[in-house]
């Protein structure tokens, strides 16, 4: 593979050269479930589902590992706020979680373990730590030793006497720059035993557990979002070298999904939730909003932005649907060296998908001129294209959430262009009045049209029902 990725811990694009040649382990920090998730959550998901497929469609054997931290201090507290049993709550807001991620189309992983079920991992690896001199127990609870490694803060380049962990100064602890591993059972609490006492794990031993369980000592690539490199993934790292595990090999991280220059959080109250937006758009729309970014920058919000994502999708449905009815079935075709060398340019879907469209306007032309086989060609590129970003047209996740079995949206597809075509005639004669009329019974119908130099495009705006 040519693929190059940039490395949160070197600061350099690195080329990508699995520990097993044809073979990539990923981990992915997944959610935390104390809540309904928003587009800054599931931001992630898609940025990595990209680099999943695209390393899946050259050939490469991918273990995917995303957990579920199903036990955490936030999830005890609004469970106890809501009068529910904290598992209860827990496993209500993985099902929405999970539910987000079927609806924009994200693969599901090849494992989900959940933090509860890794007790006897986590103990193990606690114990490894103590043997090394990494950690220590201490009044029921297990700390682990920052100034005992000497490479700590290399991920987060700082100084470990500028280390704030955000965590309170427990008077077992033997400095206040250390993290905890393991925290003694508090009444109320839920609590599994341990050589220290009935307790409960820490959130950042969760995932060095888990990641070593299922992708071993050592593996390639850790994911997730940039607000984690400190201390989360920090403190991973710690664990890991303080347990003598190399561990990942390579540190991918994802840019935020802000509002007013603002990180998207529940404390900020700007949260944008994923079944509140598939109320307003399709699935596929906001997964095309949410992964036509750079992974690696932050994506400012607006309801405008996501329009205009809306009305550049339906640019390559359109164009894909058209070249279906002219000229017959169109199959997966081969992407463009374009579109492969921006992949492979750490995931630059920016670039890629300017290929995308340049494809589109390219295909718009050769149905204009009748070169239908030509047409059929480039929509087998834009499929094969759109399919690694994850938003094939006719890729039958959406076919089916565009209409059933497909067949309602063939039917509806052809009515539509038929209704387009009176209104370009319409306007071509200059009747104005008949063409806005044309216009108006689409979107009485909720379709939305677009007019452009590729010609007009259409997208449904609302579901059926509605």
């Amino acid at each position: 593979m040519t693929l190059r990725l940039y490395d949160s811990l070197t600061r350099e694009v690195r080329d990508f050269v699995p520990l097993i040649e044809g073979k990539a382990g990923i981990y992915l920090c997944g959610a935390t479930v104390q809540g309904v998730p928003h587009i800054g959550h599931i931001r992630s998901g898609v940025a990595f589902d990209v680099l999943r497929r695209w390393l899946l469609a050259n050939g490469t054997d991918v273990s995917f590992v995303r957990n579920v931290t199903d036990i955490d201090d936030k999830i005890l507290r609004k469970a106890a706020e809501a009068g529910r049993p904290w598992w209860e709550w827990a496993a209500t807001h993985e099902r929405e979680f999970t539910n987000a991620y079927d609806a924009l189309g994200v693969l599901p992983p090849s494992a989900e373990p959940r933090a509860t079920g890794f007790i006897t991992q986590m103990v193990t690896y606690m114990e490894r730590m103590i043997e090394r001199g990494h950690a220590y127990a201490s009044e029921g609870d297990v700390y682990f030793s920052v100034r005992s490694l000497t490479t700590y803060g290399e991920l987060s380049r700082q100084k470990v006497d500028d280390v704030h962990q955000g965590e309170s100064a427990a008077t077992g602890k033997r400095d206040p720059l250390d993290f905890t591993l393991w925290k003694a059972a508090k009444p109320g609490e839920p609590s599994w035993p341990s050589p220290w006492g009935d307790g409960r794990p820490g959130w950042h031993l969760e995932c060095s557990a888990m990641a070593t369980s299922y992708l071993g000592a050592q593996f390639d690539i850790h994911c997730g979002g940039i607000d984690l490199i400190f201390p989360h993934h920090e403190n991973e790292i710690a664990q890991a070298h303080g347990a003598g595990d190399p561990f990942a090999n390579y540190w991918l991280h994802n840019g935020w999904v802000t509002m007013s220059g603002e990180k998207m959080s529940k404390s900020l109250g700007n949260v944008v939730s994923i079944p509140n937006l598939l109320t307003q758009v399709r699935a596929v729309e906001l997964r095309y909003y949410l992964g036509q970014a750079h992974y690696r920058s932050m994506q400012e919000y607006s309801a405008g932005a996501l329009q205009e994502a809306v009305t550049a999708y339906g640019r390559i449905e359109s164009f894909v649907q058209r070249t279906v009815e002219r000229a017959g079935e169109v199959g997966l075709g081969v992407w463009t060296a374009g579109f492969a060398a921006a992949l492979d340019d750490d995931l630059g879907v920016p670039s890629a998908l300017a290929e995308v469209h340049g494809a589109v306007r390219a295909g718009n032309a050769a149905l204009e001129s009748g070169d239908l086989d030509e047409a059929r060609r480039i929509a087998g590129s834009v499929r094969a294209m759109t399919s690694i970003l994850g938003v094939d047209p006719l890729d039958p996740h959406w076919v089916t959430e565009n209409g059933g079995d497909g067949q309602a949206m063939d039917a509806l597809g052809v009515l539509v262009q038929a209704e387009l075509e009176r209104r370009a005639t319409a306007r071509a004669d200059k009747n104005w009045a008949e063409a806005d009329a044309s216009r108006d019974r689409l979107h009485a119908a909720g379709i939305e049209v677009t007019d452009g130099a590729d010609g007009s495009a259409w997208t449904l705006t609302k579901k059926a029902g509605n």
